[in-house]
């Protein structure tokens, strides 16, 4: 019998620590990269954390990838310490799973997810009516003008 994502779930976590609320806070304090994996409607409908980079989850490994042309620009290492944070800390473990695979030693993702967070009381930038779009790339802050056009 198959195990149960459940089961799938609780043995990925035993592989690597996971943070709580204010560890996750005290870790972007240190130098980690928090780094928001959920869909527009919950952003635009919750509002966002502060300072966290916004990344579709389809396009996580491409985002995250520190030797990718399409990573974002503060994913230079390996190393670098990275928190996922999707809406409940489920999909973050999948994500984390992913990453892990890709080399990146150093990421982890917040039990709970965005809604620990605001429980916690941490800051939240509430929505304003406006969309939440992702964080640019390397490549995207990189495209040049069309030819005869200024920079």
């Amino acid at each position: 019998m198959a195990p149960s994502l459940d089961a799938h779930l609780d043995a990925l976590r035993a592989t690597y620590r996971r943070l709580g609320p204010a560890e996750a806070a005290a870790a972007a304090e240190g130098g980690a990269l928090l780094v928001d994996i959920r869909y527009g409607a919950l952003r635009d409908r919750d509002g966002t954390i502060p300072g966290a980079a916004i990344v579709e989850r389809n396009e996580l490994e491409w985002r995250l990838d520190p030797e990718g042309s399409h990573r974002l620009p503060e994913i230079v290492s390996h190393e670098l310490p990275v928190v996922v944070i999707c809406n409940e800390g489920y999909a973050s473990t999948l994500a984390v799973a992913s990453l892990r695979g890709l080399g990146l030693a150093a990421v982890t993702d917040l039990t709970g997810g965005f809604q620990a967070w605001r429980a916690a009381g941490l800051p939240v930038a509430p929505p304003d009516g406006t969309p939440t779009r992702p964080s640019p790339s390397v490549a995207d802050l990189t495209v040049s003008p069309p030819d005869g056009q200024p920079a």
